[in-house]
């Protein structure tokens, strides 16, 4: 049995276990499966307007707030509804304009770059009084940071921390540690930012600074990272990893954790997804983290693209890569409010009419969180629904000079995660460099395939419905003559 080496279409063809193409079909831990299908929040209704970024934040008790982000409005989901909790007067964002989230202690700070900084205890934001406008804002120690902040004047390459412990303090003073500078050692303007540990991290297009705390009267350190030009492409493409950044630059996908960036998708993925996304739109790939299962998701704009239709999914454990597109407007990791047996009947009056949902999903649990993006229709959504149709290109199987019968294809699927349905179509080609022609087609037969053609190259796309998961795949050859 030859164990799926995932999505990896920079590797040669004739790779044993190499995936060339896929939809729908992500990496596990110990093969790859289908990915669940979108399901809408029980008690969510859809955003009055298109999301520009949306968070989940938690306050010192515990207890967690909703926002989303528009154009001209904040929005906090209580109660079953968007409630509006903008500003006396509404926003001046433009429509790339993304809003940024952070939390400090229970005060929860949003900017867009268009105005400036908000601030919420509870109910509606308001400004900050003296505070810049800013693209990025984070929390770092006992500080909030915000990169690339216009304070008067344009300072893409700017940063500006709080004061010590008041994250509605960003008058600059030795005493309270307020502080400001610019980062000028590499061209460009700040394009994204997050915590790591007790560094803050700025990242520009083609270099990253670790920002280090040193107290008054500099406050923060920042050291140029070496590392060749590693950076960032945008503001919310990167996320954190459990004490690493996972990032992507404008030549490859990067993991940083402090001390040098590591290139991740050579060999893989790194080629074609450079030949399949839309250089002028990558700044808007969107990367989050769904730490249950140890994936990481980018989502990205395709060739030709301005929006984010296409979604790579990378296994932090197993290094494997897939492929799950679906155009999103946001991402975050919803974390549901649970439900009880008694609070079942507020979602269906039947057992029948319940979700399609695995009864050990996170969408059950209280503080369950599970990956959820905004979709084109502005509604909230969970990947927590039964797997639609998932398919996989094999690599190609065969030899220059021997033509070879292809009589079966067996997969092997993990315990309890046969498909609902299973085909498969083959091709075949008789010299390396020619386009493959359609052979013979099969359905899943007592756990494998059967097809009789022979030819120097053979190649195989399955197509699967429901939960799958397929561990190793085992084609059966014969031989049928040699020149």
């Amino acid at each position: 049995m030859i164990q799926l080496l995932g999505f990896a279409p920079d590797l040669e063809a004739p790779t044993p276990g190499v995936v060339v193409d896929c939809s729908q079909f992500i990496p596990y831990l110990t093969g790859m499966e289908a990915a669940p299908s979108l399901q809408t929040p029980s008690g969510v209704p859809a955003l009055a307007d298109d999301c520009q970024g949306a968070a989940v934040v938690t306050l010192l008790d515990s207890t967690r707030r909703v926002f989303a982000g528009a154009q001209t409005a904040l929005y906090e989901l209580a109660s079953g509804s968007w409630t509006d909790v903008t500003r006396a007067s509404p926003y001046t964002g433009g429509s790339d304009s993304r809003w940024s989230f952070t939390q400090f202690g229970n005060t929860t700070i949003a900017a867009n770059r268009a105005d400036a900084i908000q601030f919420s205890n509870s109910g509606d934001f308001a400004d900050i009084t003296g505070a810049p406008k800013a693209e990025i804002v984070f929390s770092v120690g006992a500080f909030v940071m915000a990169l690339n902040v216009n304070d008067g004047a344009e300072k893409p390459d700017g940063w500006h921390c709080c004061a010590v412990f008041d994250a509605t303090d960003w008058t600059e003073s030795v005493t309270t540690q307020s502080a400001s500078g610019r980062l000028v050692s590499t061209p460009g303007a700040n394009t994204a930012g997050l915590r790591l540990g007790e560094y803050a991290v700025a990242y520009k297009t083609n270099s990253i600074y670790l920002g280090q705390y040193v107290g008054a009267p500099v406050v923060w350190d920042w050291l140029l990272v070496p590392g060749g030009e590693a950076g960032c492409v945008g503001k919310e493409a990167l996320c954190d990893v459990d004490g690493a950044h996972f990032f992507v630059g404008t030549d490859n996908f990067w993991l940083f954790d402090g001390t040098r960036p590591v290139p991740i998708g050579d060999g893989q993925v790194r080629q074609w997804f450079f030949d399949n996304s839309d250089a002028s739109n990558l700044f808007k790939t969107k990367c989050v983290y769904d730490r249950q299962q140890n994936r990481v998701w980018v989502f990205y704009p395709s060739a030709g693209s301005s929006v984010c239709d296409s979604a790579l999914v990378y296994h932090l454990k197993n290094k494997q890569w897939g492929r799950a597109n679906t155009e999103v407007q946001a991402v975050l990791n919803y974390i549901s409010p649970g439900f009880t047996i008694d609070g079942l009947d507020a979602i269906s009056a039947t057992i029948d009419g319940l979700p399609d949902i695995a009864l050990d999903s996170q969408y059950w649990l209280s503080g369950g969180k599970a990956l959820s993006v905004f979709n084109t229709s502005n509604q909230l959504q969970s990947f927590t629904g039964v797997a639609g149709t998932s398919t996989f290109t094999t690599g190609d199987a065969g030899d220059d000079d021997a033509v070879v019968l292809l009589k079966q294809i067996r997969l092997r699927f993990a315990a309890g995660f046969k498909p609902t349905t299973a085909t498969v179509d083959t091709f075949n080609k008789m010299n390396s460099g020619d386009t493959f022609t359609p052979g013979p087609s099969s359905s899943i037969n007592d756990g494998k395939f059967d097809v009789l053609k022979s030819a120097r190259w053979h190649r195989a796309v399955f197509t699967m419905t429901g939960n799958a998961r397929v561990t190793g795949i085992n084609p059966t050859f014969a031989p049928a003559g040699k020149r």
